[in-house]
């Protein structure tokens, strides 16, 4: 049988409670790494900050709408890579990306032009001496001095002339270990002279004979040593149209090497052992998963429209962080002293029932942001350490409004025991108004904002849920367990003594008034 509106069973209610928390940290302990602490943002445990400046085919400034647009691939790259916690963020003609902990060196192959077409191979040459010992693509670029601009015209001049005369002179003259100012802005109709990615070989390749936007989709595949597959490689899906034009080409050219070709740079060449009619692709080299998963990223999220160069690549300290985190975490741990102390001099017992069930909100929600960090990657960031302070008042608020409710109950005139059900009945629905309110400014907060504030509403919005679950399956209970005890019921120990006595003197003198009446 039902209990009556208003009225529980208290023991059903805290054992559903019970069996969530034991669930959650069923899952904080004996899955993932195991590590039961959340992942921190870039503020609390450092990363990396690296700016991207945009460079065009004619030197003029980027347009606007482009270096929109590359922010907005650049976010999606970050997303689809698991990089979590970051910002890519503008800055005139620079794009400035933010990383914490363990994505920071994914960072800096975020601003990858990504123009992938597929040419035949017409010759490949050996290089013959390796790069001088310590000389990186960088270093190499700032020795040749010179207008950027003229060393793209001279490149294109050269190395994608269709004279083959000029081509044999450019394969020779080609150096793999300077910076290549054709990355991204070569011309897929033209022929193209380049080296592959290790700066082994040097290639004379065909016009594109198919568009990297033909791939439909990119996967990283791990070794499979039984299937002929000692390492990693990058799996390409095509689209209906590449799929045709992959089969027809595979089919003519069986015996021959096609180029894949990636800003500029031959990634992979490998030859056609067969004609592949399955619409899809074998990107090989020398990958590590790191390097396969970046490059089947990279393809998979789409060409940037403009290419960037990476002119500083910086590594953030936590310790400004940590200093203002612990500086918040004291100032929260004596205001909420300071609450307590209130609650147990204004509220005595329900005092305790409202340090217990803070107590225990926070512990779900510590659970919750360590799972929430290993499935989507949430990271906790000082703005968000904000949002959960003050989520902490607003689960506070709603204790206040049942007890006040209650208090209300027993003014005029019912007992602890009976003003319980009631109090719960008329305090429930302000309860779920405010935290609906509550959340839903976090939420529109959430779609608009950008950064660190989507933090703040993403802990704000799931704190207010977390508060429901606290004040129905844990509060309510205990004040309705409670106030069926003898001992725990007395006024001297539930604090509701005052109270009590005015609801008294009013039911006697409701009594007094009806007797009088009668009478009359």
């Amino acid at each position: 049988m039902a209990p009556p509106a208003g009225q529980i069973r208290p023991g059903r209610y805290l054992a559903i409670f019970t069996l969530i928390v034991a669930a959650l940290y069923s899952l904080v302990f004996f899955t993932g790494d195991g590590k039961p602490y959340p992942k921190l943002g870039i503020d609390l445990q450092g990363g990396t900050r690296v700016t991207l400046t945009a460079r065009t085919l004619d030197g003029r400034p980027p347009s606007t709408e482009a270096l929109n647009q590359a922010r907005q691939i650049i976010e999606t790259r970050v997303n689809g890579m698991g990089v979590s916690g970051s910002e890519v963020t503008r800055d005139g003609n620079n794009l400035v990306i933010t990383v914490p902990g363990e994505g920071s060196e994914e960072a800096k192959q975020l601003g990858q032009t990504a123009e992938l077409n597929f040419r035949k191979v017409t010759s490949a040459v050996p290089v013959q001496a390796p790069p001088p010992a310590g000389t990186t693509p960088q270093a190499a670029h700032q020795q040749q001095p010179g207008d950027q601009q003229r060393e793209i015209e001279e490149a294109k001049r050269t190395r994608q002339s269709t004279d083959p005369n000029v081509q044999m002179q450019a394969l020779q003259a080609l150096n793999c270990s300077a910076d290549d100012p054709l990355r991204g802005n070569d011309d897929p109709k033209l022929p193209l002279v380049a080296c592959d990615r290790e700066g082994k070989y040097k290639y004379l390749l065909e016009p594109s004979f198919l568009p990297g936007r033909e791939v439909a989709n990119a996967q990283a595949v791990p070794p499979n040593p039984a299937q002929g597959q000692p390492g990693w490689t990058v799996n390409l899906d095509f689209k209906s149209e590449g799929a045709k034009i992959w089969a027809d080409f595979t089919s003519a050219n069986v015996g021959q090497q096609a180029a894949f070709v990636l800003d500029s740079e031959v990634v992979s060449a490998p030859t056609i052992q067969a004609a592949l009619l399955g619409g899809n692709a074998q990107i090989t080299g020398q990958f590590n998963q790191q390097s396969a998963t970046d490059l089947a990223d990279i393809l998979k999220y789409g060409s940037l429209p403009l290419a960037f160069d990476q002119s500083e690549a910086e590594t953030v300290s936590a310790t400004l962080g940590v200093a203002s985190l612990e500086a918040g975490l004291i100032a929260g741990g004596i205001g909420l002293l300071l609450v307590a102390v209130y609650c147990l001099a204004y509220y005595r017992l329900l005092g305790i029932l409202t340090i217990l069930s803070l107590v225990l909100s926070g512990g779900v929600v510590y659970a919750v942001l360590v799972l929430l960090g290993r499935w989507v990657g949430f990271t906790l960031d000082l703005a968000g350490v904000a949002g959960f302070i003050i989520a902490i008042g607003i689960t506070a608020d709603s204790f206040i409004v049942f007890f006040e409710r209650l208090k209300d109950e027993i003014r005029e005139g019912r007992t602890f025991r009976s003003a319980v059900p009631r109090a719960w009945t008329r305090a429930r629905r302000t309860i779920l108004s405010a935290d609906a309110v509550s959340f839903l400014a976090a939420a529109v907060l959430y779609v608009l904002a950008v950064g660190q504030v989507k933090g703040f509403a993403f802990t704000l919005g799931m704190s207010t849920v977390l508060d429901l679950v606290v004040v129905f399956l844990v509060t309510h209970p205990l004040v309705a367990l409670a106030s069926k005890s003898k001992f725990l019921s007395k006024p001297s120990v539930s604090g509701l003594g005052a109270v009590q006595r005015l609801g008294n003197q009013n039911r006697a003198a409701r009594k007094a008034a009806a007797t009088t009446a009668k009478e009359a």
